[in-house]
């Protein structure tokens, strides 16, 4: 728990504009953009899987969205059906992290592409245009 609020205490003070220990060199600049990418991803799975299935907590949708992130990189190069391969293992991802079927998870993972989309749109306005949302193909 505590490691969450450290992430998401360096996340606030990178959107402030403040220096974090972590930013010190590109190494610790990577880990801020992962972890605020992660915690943009777990945003928008949350809000997506709280409307379709009203079940789960943060902290579930963040370990969604990391182990969504790495059923992606693990099937999306596979020659030719990667993407479809990868595309199913994310909405099964989904469907194991909730109780819910293969249509309702294939609709949180639209919604959380949606919601992702916004949140990055404004995050854009906002300056803040170096992340992406880790666990949400296409974001």
């Amino acid at each position: 728990m505590s490691t969450t609020i450290a992430v998401a205490v360096a996340f606030v003070e990178l959107l402030a504009g403040g220096a974090t220990p972590a930013q010190t060199g590109p190494v610790g600049d990577s880990v801020v953009v992962f972890a605020g990418s992660l915690l943009v991803g777990g945003v928008a799975i949350h809000v997506a899987a709280n409307y379709v299935a009203d079940a789960g907590e943060y902290g579930d949708a963040v370990l969604t969205a990391l182990f969504g992130a790495v059923a992606w990189a693990l099937l999306d190069g596979v020659p030719l059906v990667g993407g479809l391969l990868a595309l199913v293992a994310w909405v099964g991802v989904i469907k194991w992290r909730y109780p819910v079927g293969w249509t309702r998870a294939g609709i949180i993972g639209v919604a959380a592409w949606a919601v992702a989309t916004v949140v990055l749109a404004a995050l854009a306005l906002l300056g803040v245009g170096s992340l992406g949302a880790l666990g949400v193909p296409g974001t």
